[in-house]
């Protein structure tokens, strides 16, 4: 599997492709931010990086829905758990993957065994699945990348 990443200032719509695939947004809140995702409540997010993975299997694939994460809040509603997020904070980074596995439950393990990782919001992301979380409060943005890329793909970290 290939990952890539780059940073939102240089996504131009063109660089992710239109398929299906695993993607991961980062995002550095440089002040608490409080949000209120819908029935998960209100949350305070302290500063610092977070990663929100995601899985795009949709038309359009991984370009469609990145495009959609990064439009103003003006231009969308509500609808996920992370879109009160993107509301409110910039997205730093993006990594993706392209497949049809689904990745998702796995990246999100992964960062969360990072060491200094936790659950900002338990369920966030995750009302489809098992998983704690699908946002990650990481240690680095850099620390995140290397777990994605240097763990072979498809394992479970330890």
């Amino acid at each position: 599997m290939s990952y890539h990443l780059i940073h939102s200032e240089d996504w131009t719509g063109s660089q992710i492709p239109n398929e299906p695939g695993t993607y991961v947004l980062f995002f550095h809140l440089a002040e608490p931010l409080t949000i209120s995702p819908g029935r998960l409540g209100t949350h305070r997010l302290d500063s610092g990086w977070y990663a929100y993975v995601g899985s795009a299997r949709g038309p359009g694939g991984l370009a469609a829905r990145v495009a959609r994460h990064l439009r103003p809040a003006a231009e969308k509603r509500c609808h996920w758990h992370v879109d009160h997020l993107t509301a409110r904070a910039h997205v730093e980074r993006i990594a993706w993957a392209v497949g049809d596995d689904r990745q998702e439950c796995r990246w999100a393990r992964r960062l969360l065994g990072l060491p200094g990782s936790s659950v900002p919001i338990p369920r966030f992301g995750a009302s489809d699945c098992t998983c704690p979380a699908h946002l990650i409060r990481l240690p680095s943005a850099a620390a995140a990348y290397q777990a994605l890329t240097t763990a072979p793909p498809g394992s479970d970290p330890g």
